[in-house]
């Protein structure tokens, strides 16, 4: 029998470590916010040359006020022809009286056209291959909401898992999601990895499994605890524990496995969901494990 809860603190440590880590990260980096969250247009660049985001940039700088401070990144996929390089290029352009719009029909023909001719310069062709346009009070929006849906989902889950097994069963599983929430926004916050609509689906999604896994500890430890008296709850917790270890890492394993996968080989729309399920996969196992459980015991010990 493996012993969990005898090694807690030390997994304990480790949490804190990473959660104030994560916040100094959060804080201080802060994210690469999509341009579903910053507002603006983002356009998207075939190119038919190996080129590279600095290229770009020195390219397009002139072109209008908007593309000095343009955020450029390069979009990657398996199937791309090796001479072919695809961008994304995030631009604000703010009208007369200094606010957030987005591009009307005829500006984004005239963004195109000169575009190409700015590459035309430099011998190589391009293409605009579309543009994706969110305005600053739709971005606001968003943003409102996303954080909205994670505070609502955290209220609920511990009212759920209050009325099926205890308060102190709810605080725990509550705790877990925040911490897993909190560290695996530090991965996307440390990583520069882009934070978009994918990246919260993502979140979201992770709640939801990390409260499965979660759960299913519970639910052991609850059977235990009905059982005839006479071990303590550390013992019985890691009892439980072990009897669903098998599971927890079947499943998890199986999961991490089709997120790292696409994570290596999807498009750059599937990339930031699949990292921040890469991510959480980890962190969620860990949580249930080492962060829901040593609440119950600590609660009922007192």
């Amino acid at each position: 029998m493996i012993d969990f809860v005898g090694k807690k603190n030390i997994f304990i440590i480790i949490s804190i470590i990473l959660i104030v880590a994560s916040l100094i990260s959060i804080f201080t980096r802060g994210f690469n916010l999509g341009v579903e969250f910053l507002g603006g247009s983002e356009i998207i660049l075939r190119i038919e040359a190996k080129v590279d985001e600095s290229f770009v940039r020195e390219v397009l700088k002139d072109l209008a006020p908007e593309f000095e401070n343009a955020r450029i990144s390069q979009i990657k996929s398996i199937n791309d022809p090796e001479n072919i390089s695809k961008f994304s290029v995030v631009v604000s352009p703010k009208d007369e009286n200094g606010n957030l719009k987005v591009y009307t029909g005829q500006e984004k023909g005239e963004i195109s056209n000169e575009i190409v001719k700015k590459f035309e310069q430099k011998n190589i062709k391009a293409i605009v291959a579309g543009f994706n346009e969110t305005s600053g009070y739709a971005a606001q929006e968003i943003k409102n909401l996303t954080w909205k849906a994670i505070v609502f989902t955290l209220i609920a889950i511990l009212l759920y898992i209050t009325i099926r097994f205890q308060f102190v069963f709810g605080l725990g599983a509550v705790l877990a999601l925040i911490h897993d929430v909190i560290i695996t926004l530090g991965f996307f916050s440390f990583a520069n990895y882009e934070l978009n609509v994918a990246a919260i689906a993502a979140i979201l999604t992770l709640i939801g499994y990390s409260l499965n896994d979660t759960i299913v500890v519970y639910d052991r430890i609850r059977e235990n605890l009905r059982r005839p008296k006479g071990k303590s709850i550390s013992t019985l917790v890691n009892e439980s524990i072990n009897q669903v270890i098998r599971r927890t890492i079947n499943t998890s394993l199986t999961t991490f496995i089709v997120v790292f996968v696409l994570l290596l080989f999807s498009g750059n729309s599937i990339k930031p969901f699949a990292f921040g399920m890469t991510i959480g996969v980890i962190v969620g196992t860990y949580s249930s494990l080492y962060i829901a459980s040593p609440v119950v015991i600590k609660w009922i010990k007192r």
